[in-house]
């Protein structure tokens, strides 16, 4: 399987946030979106994800279902946490495992990996910040889905939390799985660098 963009260009509000932007991902493999804010790390996520319409450029996914778009064959988790505060952690968790194509069993079996198997019948209004993130993050073990669109994961996660992702994208890669991730952080996950907007200053030197 192989994720490829060539000469990728997103316009929003009338403003053109990148252009001629090109990359690609082979099995097993990551690449980590870097950039300034405004760079266009989120739209990019967001135009592979299938939410935004490039305004020029191709993007195909190679290797997977015929006739299937990207969108249905791709987590892609954003900044928003989309959880109802009425359900309970594991209703939240089933109802995604559900649309993604997962199960209930998956939904516990995703929340021991994220470490919130204790709260699975405690209502998602009473999460921290640190902990909806990680139940929004516990999506990628609920259903298999082959490519993984991450924008900033590790905000507002602990340590051990942050340590429990990068396990969870280890394995993804080691099955074959593909990862694009925006992140200002230094990740222990080797893969190849995509920069968005002007480098910092000693970038690559």
């Amino acid at each position: 399987m192989r994720l490829r963009g060539r000469d990728l260009a997103c316009v929003r509000g009338g403003r053109e946030v990148f252009s001629g932007v090109s990359f690609g991902i082979e099995a097993g493999s990551l690449i980590k979106l870097r950039g300034p804010n405004g760079a266009g790390k989120s739209s990019l996520l967001r135009l592979v994800a299938g939410l935004l319409r490039p305004s020029a450029g191709d993007l195909d996914l190679d290797g997977g279902p015929e006739d299937v778009p990207i969108a249905e064959q791709a987590h892609y988790v954003g900044h928003l946490d989309t959880l109802k505060p009425a359900l309970t952690v594991l209703e939240n968790l089933g109802f995604w495992a559900d649309m993604l194509g997962g199960t209930r069993a998956t939904a516990g079996a995703a929340l021991e990996r994220a470490g919130l198997a204790p709260l699975a019948d405690f209502p998602a209004g009473i999460l921290s910040a640190g902990q909806r993130r990680r139940l929004a993050l516990a999506r990628l073990a609920a259903a298999p889905r082959p490519l993984w669109l991450l924008d900033e994961p590790t905000t507002a996660i602990d340590a051990a939390a942050r340590d429990r992702l990068f396990v969870l994208i280890h394995d993804h890669l080691d099955a074959g799985g593909l990862v694009m991730i925006a992140t200002h952080d230094d990740l222990p996950v080797e893969g190849q660098t995509l920069q968005l907007g002007a480098a910092p200053p000693g970038a690559g030197a």
